[in-house]
């Protein structure tokens, strides 16, 4: 197989040219040049990348392919898709290589392709003894796609080039491959406590949690013998030193009496397969056997089993696991043994197991003689993870939980039904904080009270503006733009980052990431609006500097001497519809936005309105918001006796 060789479905198409996969399909009806297949389906046909790159060129739609993207593709034409497991494992173990003996490596390097071939595996094997030195025969590939991972490898990183394949191996299998959203896995981990512990994740997949844990004793197992590899290789490129099993955790434990400080786990949803038969009298079920249909509370019971007293237990559950009636039993054990200690419902679709909104349960194994709790913390946090932390600490602290979180007594949980859904206890704060209505009426008088509405002159006739754009006005200088880059980790790093999440709720940066020359640093005055409208255009004037401009943001910097900021983003807002163009999907096209060409002073002017006018839509927008939880409180506590009229 040579580079020339290498093919690419249609989501790989519209990942190299930064389209959406409906473009594609589009591209192939309306152009008569568009490459035609040369394998694949019919329903999903694969094309030659030399090929596409030529007609993307030529159209005037190229976006230059990264190193680690063509040897993804190169990698992933070595086989079929059923095989790529095994050629991505041979890459890692292939980078862990690299990363412990590079002077061997760039010793074999020199050699003849078929020299270089014939060492290799022994040089893989001799230094990462517990991995494949070789690929199986049907898997042979060409040496020069060796040499190009190697090449990838030594200038990114070996770490982050195979994260980088893993990445792009899950996003080929999504639907085997289960991967926990990493703020969902480093949300999972916290809870946990996991730093510096021992920690077991008997459903590891590629490893994920296991890697978020910085743990100092990492025990993982998987069903699926190329992800438990991958996880392996994972972990071992990234320094830490793992036990990764491959196998049925629930048939067939890897780890028979091993007690670890913590288990995190996101295990398979609604398994019937799960061993129920076999597994009937088995002496994890201490809180009951599992239901048939209920594979999770298998699941959670394999776990708790492997704590030792005062252990945690983390472990992602479908939101119906909190109220079937199959599983009563076991809840009710949960709950009076004092085993079960938060419920956090999540948003929909964190779980990639399901499209609904996922559990986390949090429960800890009692020590010898403890009294048992009286209550269990339930909290709904949606996409807020940060607050679910917030909320954990707070229980576990004795403090004020937040306004989305509350205790519910365990005697009152034990009714018939034993339903535990967080959404059906934290409806109605009133219940628990009768203030919560006093505390609203204050915000929105506070709010109505900022109101500030620009008084306007109307003219006795239409005044005719000479007009000149964005483009014009960057040509003389006056005015530069920048975008953000199409994608980046904003997850850690030194470097805060501006997302557009944070520029649509007026709050400071939320992402981190590590600072690099390419990245734009935001500064006083700049202006920055969304690269893709959502609604109306949010156009702001950043009054603090210092974060990295985030993906999807565009930035406008100003010559204050000759354009004033806040006139630009009025205009950009009244003109930022009628600047976006048609295409995949619809984009700002910032040179094309028009202004009207006025001098400094009298732009000063309009920008003070402009400025006054956004303040006033942001604060309407604030009492919009406060005005649900004005009403919903005022509500809930007429209705629960906790309020009454005056």
């Amino acid at each position: 197989m040579t580079r020339d060789d290498v093919t690419v479905n249609a989501a790989d198409v519209a990942r190299l040219a930064d389209v959406g996969r409906a473009a594609v399909s589009n591209w192939r009806k309306r152009f008569d040049d568009f490459p035609q297949p040369v394998g694949g389906t019919a329903t999903s046909p694969a094309f030659s990348l030399a090929q596409v790159e030529r007609w993307l060129r030529h159209h005037g739609r190229y976006v230059e392919v990264s190193p680690l993207e063509r040897v993804w593709q190169w990698l992933r034409a070595v086989g079929d898709d059923l095989r790529l497991g095994e050629a991505v494992g041979y890459t890692g173990a292939f980078l862990l290589y690299l990363r412990r003996d590079p002077a061997g490596w760039r010793k074999l390097s020199r050699l003849d392709d078929d020299e270089m071939l014939k060492r290799l595996p022994g040089a893989v094997s001799r230094v990462v003894p517990d991995l494949p030195g070789r690929l199986p025969r049907e898997l042979e590939v060409d040496p020069a796609l060796i040499r190009a991972v190697a090449d990838v490898g030594m200038d990114e990183g070996p770490a982050e080039t195979f994260d980088g394949i893993c990445a792009r191996y899950v996003d080929t299998h999504s639907r085997r491959l289960l991967v926990t959203p990493q703020k969902v896995a480093e949300l999972m981990v916290r809870l946990a406590g996991t730093a510096g512990t021992t920690v077991l994740d008997p459903s590891c997949g590629i490893g994920t949690l296991l890697l978020a844990s910085g743990a100092t004793r990492i025990l993982g197992q998987d069903v699926n013998e190329a992800a438990a590899r991958l996880a392996a290789v994972r972990l071992l490129l990234h320094g830490t030193e793992a036990v990764i099993r491959s196998g049925d955790s629930l048939r067939a434990d890897a780890f028979p009496g091993e007690l670890v400080d913590a288990a995190v786990c996101n295990p398979p949803f609604n398994d019937r397969s799960w061993g129920y038969e076999e597994l009937i009298s088995d002496p994890r079920w201490e809180h009951g056997l599992p239901p048939r249909g209920e594979s999770e509370l298998a699941w959670l019971q394999h776990c708790l089993a492997h704590v030792r007293p005062g252990g945690l237990v983390v472990i992602m559950m479908p939101g119906i696991a909190a109220s079937r009636r199959s599983g009563r039993r076991v809840r009710g054990n949960l709950l009076r043994s004092g085993v079960l200690r938060a419920i956090v419902t999540l948003s929909a679709g964190a779980a990639p197991a399901s499209s609904g909104a996922p559990d986390l349960w949090v429960l800890r194994r009692p020590g010898p003689g403890e009294q048992s709790p009286s209550d269990v913390l339930m909290v709904n946090a949606g996409e807020d993870l940060g607050m679910a932390e917030t909320a954990w600490r707070a229980y576990h602290d004795g403090a004020e939980l937040p306004e989305t979180a509350r205790t519910v007594r365990i005697i009152d949980l034990l009714d018939e039904e034993i339903a535990l859904t967080p959404a059906h206890r934290t409806g109605g704060q009133s219940q628990s904080r009768p203030s919560a209505f006093g505390e609203a009426r204050k915000r929105a008088a506070a709010a109505l009270a900022r109101l500030d509405i620009p008084t306007l002159t109307p003219l006795p006739q239409r005044r005719d503006l000479p007009m000149t754009s964005v483009g014009e006005l960057a040509r003389a200088g006056v005015v530069t733009v920048h975008q953000g880059p199409l994608k980046m980790v904003v997850e850690e790093g030194p470097l805060p980052v501006m997302t557009v999440k944070d520029l649509l709720l007026d709050r400071a940066p939320s992402g981190r990431t590590e600072d690099a020359p390419e990245l734009v640093v935001i500064e006083p005055g700049d202006v920055v609006a969304p690269l893709v409208p959502r609604g109306d255009v949010v156009i702001r004037v950043i009054g603090e500097g210092g974060a990295a401009l985030g993906p999807q943001l565009l930035l406008f910097r100003v010559d204050p001497e000759w354009l004033d900021p806040h006139f630009l983003a009025g205009c950009l807002r009244v003109t930022g519809e009628a600047s976006t163009r048609l295409g995949p999907s619809i984009r700002m096209d910032p040179r094309r936005a028009q202004l009207p060409r006025l001098p400094i002073d009298e732009q000063r002017a309009y920008g003070d309105v402009f400025r006054r006018l956004l303040v006033f839509e942001d604060s309407v927008h604030e009492i919009r918001r406060i005005s649900e939880d004005l009403v919903r409180f005022g509500l809930d506590g007429l209705l629960d006796g906790t309020l009454q009229p005056e």
